[in-house]
């Protein structure tokens, strides 16, 4: 992924950014034009570190109506003049989900924009998916038929294309509509045809075999994985190997793959490394040992991941040995301690949380299970041990939710502050009621107290939002019928 600009956490376009709460609560505060002009740079420039697993949409879409935005800054950025020549998802998906949040708050104006970018801009199968959510009017949706399909050729090519479309469409309602439209015969036609194409594109697919296969035994599996490295371009096969080497190994193989697991090739050496380490061979720790000082990125890679899927007793006190180290070996067992470990292992996790967050900073890999384990082992040791612990642990905590651009990483350090900090119900729990993810909206709405005036009013504003989740409604309705009060 790429690595977005994003501007310090103490000011508003930094929190507009970071998808926090107090984003908005700033913004409404601040002169309408500098809000405007911040929340506009976030929607035209995501800031998010992984869009996949990030959202924003819903929490810039609300801004946008209380401030009453104007919809020309996405316009222009939508319709650039290079929009056709290069379609790029990643530059204008946000700002169409926005459009999608707030044609669902009435927004005509978004809905028109909308249905003019399904109909002539580049990546107009996003646009699309939001209008088959969206939009009503099903006489507007049938209307865009032709443009879409114009923008296919009437060739064999143009037919594939459009089938493809078809099948990878996210949402069928739209092509549904087209295949059953009646005033526009020939468009429903060729959409007919288009998913019959599909559907039999599917069949061939599942019976079409995917490439070469290894052959039937140890040395021909870690053979085949080998070779994998010598084609062009390089394709890893150390992870499907070991899958194979569990079908074709028996007993009388083992001193083979040890062998393998020790001096063998890197990918060879990779598989046969994941094999015994599933397979719970006693030598497999001390193989993992090996493998991460051995300098080979692929072998060291395949010992780490191999090692943090072990769950038995003596992985665990490899794990107490090896936390302390600053390699990626030390990296997974301190990870392995936070997801599994008791609380006698709560020191070990914050030394490691804190020597990642001092060399990687507040979006360091790794981070999230360090996080979460920082919080449950706070909240799991008991009496003056776990004060000390939930002591030790929401200082850094606290560092950790103001300052990353995760916001899923944000949601897991208020978890963690939920069981560690008691001061976080009339804190940042108040502020996690208008942050941009829906977990973490449901744990203010669980959370928070109601001393602020703020939380019941927006309490309320959520459980009659017609776009909030429903497990947030659940929530928010539960602690409503409460009287306020935490549960």
């Amino acid at each position: 992924m790429f690595d977005p600009d994003i501007a310090p956490s103490g000011t508003l376009l930094g929190l507009l950014q970071r998808g926090r709460g107090d984003g908005p609560l700033h913004a409404l505060a601040a002169p309408r034009a500098e809000a405007l002009a911040a929340l506009e740079q976030c929607v035209l420039c995501d800031p998010r570190l992984d869009w996949r697993v990030e959202s924003r949409s819903l929490y810039y879409a609300r801004l946008y109506s209380d401030l009453e935005g104007p919809l020309d800054g996405i316009e222009q950025h939508l319709f650039r003049p290079d929009d056709l020549l290069s379609p790029d998802e990643h530059r204008t998906g946000l700002a169409l989900s926005v459009l999608g949040h707030l044609a669902g708050y009435g927004r005509r104006d978004a809905l028109l924009l909308l249905r003019r970018y399904a109909a002539t801009g580049g990546c107009w199968e996003w646009a699309l998916d939001e209008l088959a959510v969206r939009d009503d009017d099903e006489t507007a949706l049938r209307a865009l038929g032709p443009a879409v399909l114009a923008r296919f050729p009437r060739t064999p090519e143009g037919d594939g294309e459009l089938a493809r479309a078809v099948r990878e469409s996210y949402e069928p309602r739209p092509w549904q509509l087209w295949a059953e439209d009646g005033a526009r015969p020939g468009t429903a036609r060729r959409v007919r045809r288009a998913q019959e194409q599909s559907s039999f594109d599917r069949w061939q697919r599942q019976l079409r075999p995917a490439g070469p296969t290894p052959g039937w035994s140890v040395t021909a599996v870690l053979r085949w994985a080998q070779d994998g490295l010598a084609g062009y371009p390089a394709v890893e096969r150390d992870q499907p190997a070991a899958r194979c080497l569990a079908a074709v190994a028996g007993p009388e193989d083992h001193p083979a793959l040890l062998d393998a697991a020790r001096q063998g090739p890197s990918a060879a050496r990779a598989a046969a490394l994941r094999h015994l380490a599933d397979r719970r061979a006693p030598e497999r720790l001390d193989l993992i040992e090996a493998a991460a000082g051995s300098g080979d990125e692929r072998v060291e890679r395949a010992a780490v991941e191999s090692f943090e899927r072990l769950r038995d007793e003596a992985a665990m006190v490899r794990a107490r040995r090896w936390a302390v180290r600053t390699d990626q070996l030390g990296a997974a067992a301190a990870r392995m301690l936070a997801r599994h470990g008791g609380p006698q292992d709560a020191g070990l996790v914050l030394g490691a949380l804190r020597r990642t967050v001092q060399t990687g900073g507040a979006d360091a890999d790794g981070l999230d299970a360090l996080v979460e384990g920082a919080g449950r082992l706070a909240a799991g040791a008991a009496g003056d041990e776990g004060r000390v612990t939930a002591c030790r642990a929401a200082p850094l905590l606290r560092h950790l939710y103001r300052e990353t651009s995760s916001s899923q990483l944000r949601g897991t350090a208020a978890r963690a502050l939920a069981a560690a900090d008691p001061g976080f119900g009339a804190g940042f729990a108040v502020e996690c009621l208008w942050d941009c993810e829906e977990s973490t909206r449901e744990l203010a709405a669980r959370r928070a107290a109601s001393g602020d005036v703020r939380v019941l009013t927006q309490l309320r504003r959520l459980a009659a939002d017609p776009a909030e989740e429903a497990e947030v409604q659940t929530a928010v309705r539960g602690r409503l019928s409460s009287g306020g009060s935490p549960r």
